[in-house]
Protein backbone atom coordinates (compact mmCIF):
# COMPACT_ATOMS: atom_id res chain seq x y z
CA UNK A 1 0.00 0.00 0.00
CA UNK A 2 1.05 3.60 -0.63
CA UNK A 3 1.14 5.61 1.96
CA UNK A 4 1.68 9.67 1.95
CA UNK A 5 3.54 10.93 4.96
CA UNK A 6 3.45 14.83 5.22
CA UNK A 7 6.74 16.39 7.12
CA UNK A 8 6.56 19.72 9.49
CA UNK A 9 9.24 20.89 7.65
CA UNK A 10 12.38 20.08 5.25
CA UNK A 11 14.22 17.15 5.93
CA UNK A 12 16.75 17.88 8.88
CA UNK A 13 18.27 15.73 11.71
CA UNK A 14 15.26 15.46 13.61
CA UNK A 15 13.63 13.70 10.76
CA UNK A 16 16.39 11.17 10.31
CA UNK A 17 14.82 7.53 11.35
CA UNK A 18 12.04 8.30 9.51
CA UNK A 19 14.41 8.49 6.24
CA UNK A 20 16.07 5.30 7.92
CA UNK A 21 13.31 3.45 8.15
CA UNK A 22 12.84 3.64 4.72
CA UNK A 23 16.04 3.19 3.93
CA UNK A 24 16.31 0.23 6.01
CA UNK A 25 13.11 -1.81 4.24
CA UNK A 26 11.19 -1.39 7.49
CA UNK A 27 8.22 0.09 6.02
CA UNK A 28 8.51 -2.34 2.89
CA UNK A 29 8.92 -5.46 5.35
CA UNK A 30 4.96 -4.01 6.44
CA UNK A 31 3.38 -3.92 3.41
CA UNK A 32 3.86 -0.21 2.71
CA UNK A 33 5.19 2.59 0.14
CA UNK A 34 5.80 5.71 2.03
CA UNK A 35 5.83 8.74 0.53
CA UNK A 36 7.45 11.63 2.05
CA UNK A 37 6.12 15.14 1.39
CA UNK A 38 8.34 18.29 2.63
CA UNK A 39 6.06 20.58 5.55
CA UNK A 40 5.80 24.23 5.97
CA UNK A 41 5.20 24.06 9.80
CA UNK A 42 3.06 21.59 12.19
CA UNK A 43 0.00 23.39 11.74
CA UNK A 44 -0.08 22.80 8.20
CA UNK A 45 1.02 19.63 8.68
CA UNK A 46 -1.58 18.39 11.12
CA UNK A 47 -4.57 20.18 9.39
CA UNK A 48 -2.88 18.34 5.95
CA UNK A 49 -3.80 14.88 7.96
CA UNK A 50 -6.82 15.81 9.56
CA UNK A 51 -8.64 17.00 6.05
CA UNK A 52 -6.94 13.37 4.41
CA UNK A 53 -4.75 15.46 2.19
CA UNK A 54 -2.05 12.68 3.84
CA UNK A 55 -2.04 9.51 5.41
CA UNK A 56 -0.29 10.76 8.61
CA UNK A 57 1.61 13.85 9.43
CA UNK A 58 4.65 14.59 11.92
CA UNK A 59 3.11 17.91 13.84
CA UNK A 60 3.69 19.20 17.29
CA UNK A 61 1.35 18.40 19.64
CA UNK A 62 0.27 21.87 20.17
CA UNK A 63 -0.11 22.24 16.62
CA UNK A 64 -2.91 19.40 16.76
CA UNK A 65 -4.96 20.82 19.43
CA UNK A 66 -4.90 24.49 17.70
CA UNK A 67 -6.15 22.77 14.88
CA UNK A 68 -8.42 21.23 17.09
CA UNK A 69 -9.86 24.24 17.97
CA UNK A 70 -10.17 25.16 14.03
CA UNK A 71 -12.82 22.76 13.49
CA UNK A 72 -10.07 20.03 12.29
CA UNK A 73 -10.45 16.41 13.70
CA UNK A 74 -6.81 15.48 13.41
CA UNK A 75 -5.77 12.29 15.52
CA UNK A 76 -2.68 11.98 17.48
CA UNK A 77 -1.49 8.09 17.34
CA UNK A 78 1.61 8.34 18.75
CA UNK A 79 4.08 10.45 20.59
CA UNK A 80 6.98 10.27 19.54
CA UNK A 81 9.16 13.02 21.14
CA UNK A 82 7.65 13.32 24.99
CA UNK A 83 8.96 17.02 25.70
CA UNK A 84 8.93 19.73 23.18
CA UNK A 85 11.98 20.73 21.11
CA UNK A 86 11.52 24.64 21.88
CA UNK A 87 14.04 26.62 23.48
CA UNK A 88 15.82 29.74 24.79
CA UNK A 89 19.05 30.72 23.44
CA UNK A 90 21.55 33.21 23.14
CA UNK A 91 25.44 34.36 22.84
CA UNK A 92 27.36 34.47 26.01
CA UNK A 93 28.91 37.40 24.65
CA UNK A 94 25.88 39.41 23.92
CA UNK A 95 24.02 37.81 27.44
CA UNK A 96 26.93 38.95 29.15
CA UNK A 97 27.30 35.64 31.14
CA UNK A 98 25.77 31.82 30.56
CA UNK A 99 22.44 31.21 30.97
CA UNK A 100 21.12 28.45 32.81
CA UNK A 101 18.05 29.42 34.57
CA UNK A 102 14.59 31.08 33.59
CA UNK A 103 14.95 33.82 36.04
CA UNK A 104 18.02 34.94 34.49
CA UNK A 105 15.91 36.52 32.05
CA UNK A 106 14.32 39.30 34.06
CA UNK A 107 15.03 42.87 32.33
CA UNK A 108 15.69 41.33 29.19
CA UNK A 109 14.68 41.62 25.69
CA UNK A 110 13.41 37.99 23.82
CA UNK A 111 12.61 37.69 20.35
CA UNK A 112 10.53 34.02 19.67
CA UNK A 113 10.57 32.57 16.39
CA UNK A 114 6.89 31.01 16.06
CA UNK A 115 3.69 31.80 18.19
CA UNK A 116 3.65 28.30 19.76
CA UNK A 117 6.97 28.88 20.81
CA UNK A 118 6.08 32.32 22.27
CA UNK A 119 3.36 30.89 23.87
CA UNK A 120 5.40 28.21 25.44
CA UNK A 121 8.22 30.86 26.60
CA UNK A 122 5.29 33.36 28.31
CA UNK A 123 4.41 30.11 30.34
CA UNK A 124 7.96 29.41 31.37
CA UNK A 125 8.58 32.87 32.16
CA UNK A 126 5.17 32.81 34.36
CA UNK A 127 6.18 29.89 36.26
CA UNK A 128 9.35 31.72 37.04
CA UNK A 129 7.63 34.61 38.40
CA UNK A 130 9.38 37.27 35.93
CA UNK A 131 6.48 37.06 32.58
CA UNK A 132 6.28 41.07 33.77
CA UNK A 133 9.91 41.82 33.75
CA UNK A 134 10.56 40.28 30.17
CA UNK A 135 10.08 42.28 26.90
CA UNK A 136 9.03 39.03 24.97
CA UNK A 137 8.52 40.62 20.93
CA UNK A 138 6.13 39.95 18.82
CA UNK A 139 6.82 36.99 16.05
CA UNK A 140 8.71 38.27 13.42
CA UNK A 141 6.53 36.86 10.02
CA UNK A 142 10.30 35.76 8.61
CA UNK A 143 10.75 33.09 11.38
CA UNK A 144 14.02 31.80 12.78
CA UNK A 145 16.46 33.12 10.78
CA UNK A 146 15.54 36.79 11.41
CA UNK A 147 15.60 36.28 15.32
CA UNK A 148 19.15 34.57 14.86
CA UNK A 149 20.19 37.66 12.93
CA UNK A 150 19.33 39.63 16.08
CA UNK A 151 20.93 37.44 18.26
CA UNK A 152 23.94 37.58 16.27
CA UNK A 153 24.25 41.38 16.47
CA UNK A 154 22.95 41.81 19.55
CA UNK A 155 19.86 43.59 18.90
CA UNK A 156 17.98 41.24 21.50
CA UNK A 157 19.29 39.63 24.36
CA UNK A 158 18.33 36.05 23.27
CA UNK A 159 15.48 34.25 20.95
CA UNK A 160 13.39 30.92 21.13
CA UNK A 161 13.88 28.51 18.57
CA UNK A 162 14.08 24.80 18.71
CA UNK A 163 17.35 23.29 20.73
CA UNK A 164 20.66 23.48 18.83
CA UNK A 165 19.47 26.96 17.29
CA UNK A 166 21.99 28.60 19.63
CA UNK A 167 24.60 25.65 19.23
CA UNK A 168 24.42 26.02 15.17
CA UNK A 169 25.53 29.73 15.31
CA UNK A 170 27.39 29.69 17.80
CA UNK A 171 29.83 27.06 15.21
CA UNK A 172 28.95 29.29 12.49
CA UNK A 173 30.11 32.70 14.25
CA UNK A 174 32.78 30.89 16.47
CA UNK A 175 31.30 32.48 20.03
CA UNK A 176 29.96 30.34 22.83
CA UNK A 177 26.17 29.88 22.69
CA UNK A 178 24.08 28.79 25.22
CA UNK A 179 20.53 27.18 25.57
CA UNK A 180 18.02 26.83 27.92
CA UNK A 181 15.23 24.11 26.74
CA UNK A 182 11.79 24.65 27.85
CA UNK A 183 11.06 21.01 27.99
CA UNK A 184 12.94 20.68 30.73
CA UNK A 185 10.99 23.11 32.71
CA UNK A 186 7.29 22.64 31.09
CA UNK A 187 5.93 18.50 30.65
CA UNK A 188 4.78 19.74 27.15
CA UNK A 189 4.66 17.22 23.96
CA UNK A 190 6.61 17.44 20.74
CA UNK A 191 6.34 16.13 18.05
CA UNK A 192 3.59 13.49 16.85
CA UNK A 193 2.36 11.10 14.49
CA UNK A 194 -1.18 12.19 13.21
CA UNK A 195 -3.69 10.94 11.10
CA UNK A 196 -7.70 11.32 10.43
CA UNK A 197 -10.45 9.44 12.02
CA UNK A 198 -11.69 8.29 8.91
CA UNK A 199 -8.22 6.84 7.99
CA UNK A 200 -7.56 5.42 11.39
CA UNK A 201 -10.70 4.01 11.77
CA UNK A 202 -10.19 2.68 7.63
CA UNK A 203 -6.82 1.57 7.77
CA UNK A 204 -5.63 0.37 11.51
CA UNK A 205 -3.65 -2.41 10.39
CA UNK A 206 -1.98 -0.01 7.95
CA UNK A 207 -1.68 2.90 10.99
CA UNK A 208 -0.27 0.14 13.32
CA UNK A 209 2.06 -1.11 10.50
CA UNK A 210 3.80 2.13 10.50
CA UNK A 211 4.28 2.95 13.91
CA UNK A 212 5.75 -0.55 14.19
CA UNK A 213 8.17 0.14 11.30
CA UNK A 214 9.00 3.58 12.47
CA UNK A 215 9.64 2.53 16.04
CA UNK A 216 12.02 0.06 14.39
CA UNK A 217 13.59 3.40 12.92
CA UNK A 218 13.80 5.35 15.85
CA UNK A 219 15.51 2.04 17.39
CA UNK A 220 18.25 1.94 14.82
CA UNK A 221 19.08 5.60 14.48
CA UNK A 222 19.37 5.79 18.18
CA UNK A 223 21.91 2.87 18.27
CA UNK A 224 23.61 4.06 15.09
CA UNK A 225 23.34 7.87 14.25
CA UNK A 226 25.95 7.99 11.81
CA UNK A 227 24.38 5.75 9.69
CA UNK A 228 21.17 7.69 10.12
CA UNK A 229 22.43 11.31 9.49
CA UNK A 230 24.28 9.32 6.18
CA UNK A 231 21.04 8.55 5.32
CA UNK A 232 19.62 11.79 5.47
CA UNK A 233 22.41 13.29 3.67
CA UNK A 234 22.10 11.02 0.65
CA UNK A 235 18.41 12.56 0.48
CA UNK A 236 19.54 15.93 0.91
CA UNK A 237 23.27 16.51 0.09
CA UNK A 238 23.24 19.86 1.04
CA UNK A 239 23.05 18.72 4.89
CA UNK A 240 26.49 17.85 4.34
CA UNK A 241 27.93 21.22 5.49
CA UNK A 242 26.18 20.79 8.47
CA UNK A 243 26.57 16.57 9.19
CA UNK A 244 27.60 17.51 12.85
CA UNK A 245 24.70 20.11 13.99
CA UNK A 246 21.95 17.37 11.79
CA UNK A 247 23.87 14.73 14.01
CA UNK A 248 23.43 16.74 17.28
CA UNK A 249 19.36 17.91 16.46
CA UNK A 250 18.67 13.76 16.12
CA UNK A 251 20.57 13.05 19.33
CA UNK A 252 18.83 15.81 21.24
CA UNK A 253 15.39 14.19 19.74
CA UNK A 254 16.63 10.83 20.67
CA UNK A 255 17.82 10.97 24.27
CA UNK A 256 16.99 14.37 26.07
CA UNK A 257 13.35 14.50 24.40
CA UNK A 258 12.22 11.17 23.73
CA UNK A 259 13.33 9.19 26.89
CA UNK A 260 11.14 10.30 29.73
CA UNK A 261 9.91 7.74 32.93
CA UNK A 262 6.16 7.76 31.13
CA UNK A 263 8.43 5.92 27.99
CA UNK A 264 10.48 3.72 30.05
CA UNK A 265 7.05 2.54 31.89
CA UNK A 266 4.79 2.50 28.68
CA UNK A 267 7.01 2.18 25.51
CA UNK A 268 7.69 4.04 22.58
CA UNK A 269 4.97 6.17 21.88
CA UNK A 270 3.11 5.96 24.35
CA UNK A 271 0.58 8.84 25.32
CA UNK A 272 -0.25 10.85 28.98
CA UNK A 273 -3.59 11.73 28.95
CA UNK A 274 -2.69 14.01 32.08
CA UNK A 275 0.06 15.93 29.41
CA UNK A 276 -2.46 16.63 26.79
CA UNK A 277 -4.70 18.34 29.34
CA UNK A 278 -1.25 20.30 30.75
CA UNK A 279 -0.71 21.07 27.47
CA UNK A 280 -4.81 22.07 26.85
CA UNK A 281 -4.78 24.40 29.92
CA UNK A 282 -1.71 25.97 28.86
CA UNK A 283 -2.83 26.78 25.02
CA UNK A 284 -6.78 27.95 26.77
CA UNK A 285 -4.91 31.04 28.68
CA UNK A 286 -3.65 32.23 25.21
CA UNK A 287 -5.31 33.95 22.29
CA UNK A 288 -4.13 30.95 19.71
CA UNK A 289 -6.92 28.85 20.08
CA UNK A 290 -9.94 29.99 17.94
CA UNK A 291 -12.53 27.66 19.67
CA UNK A 292 -12.94 24.94 21.86
CA UNK A 293 -10.89 21.99 22.86
CA UNK A 294 -11.14 18.84 23.90
CA UNK A 295 -7.48 16.86 24.95
CA UNK A 296 -9.42 13.41 25.48
CA UNK A 297 -10.39 13.30 22.31
CA UNK A 298 -7.30 14.62 19.95
CA UNK A 299 -5.36 11.61 20.79
CA UNK A 300 -5.07 7.87 20.82
CA UNK A 301 -3.51 4.56 22.51
CA UNK A 302 -5.69 2.22 20.45
CA UNK A 303 -3.13 1.95 17.38
CA UNK A 304 0.15 1.58 18.91
CA UNK A 305 1.48 -1.89 18.70
CA UNK A 306 2.34 -1.96 22.02
CA UNK A 307 2.09 -5.69 22.55
CA UNK A 308 5.66 -5.34 19.90
CA UNK A 309 8.45 -5.87 21.70
CA UNK A 310 10.64 -2.78 20.24
CA UNK A 311 7.62 -0.74 21.27
CA UNK A 312 6.74 -2.12 25.00
CA UNK A 313 10.63 -2.54 25.68
CA UNK A 314 11.78 0.38 23.59
CA UNK A 315 13.88 1.73 26.35
CA UNK A 316 15.76 -1.40 27.81
CA UNK A 317 16.34 -2.39 24.09
CA UNK A 318 17.60 0.98 22.75
CA UNK A 319 18.59 2.68 25.64
CA UNK A 320 19.51 -0.28 28.85
CA UNK A 321 21.34 2.39 30.93
CA UNK A 322 18.74 5.08 30.72
CA UNK A 323 17.68 6.73 34.21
Amino acid sequence: MTLTFQLNWEPNGFQSPYFLAREEGFYEDEGLEVQFVEGHGSPYAAERAATGDADIALAGASAVLAKQSEGFDPLAVAAVTQKTPAAVYTLRDVFGGKLSEPEQLAGRTVAPSATKTRILTAQLLENAGIRDEVDLLQVDPHTHHRVQHKVIDGTVDAAVGVVTNGIEIGREHDRTPDELPIGDSLEIYGMTLVTSPAFADEQPETVRSFLRATARGWAVATRDPDRAVDVLVGRNATLERNREIERLKFETAAHRLQFTPYVREHGWGAQDPARWRRLGETLSETALLEGEIDPDTVWTGEFRPADEPIVAEYAERVRPTAD
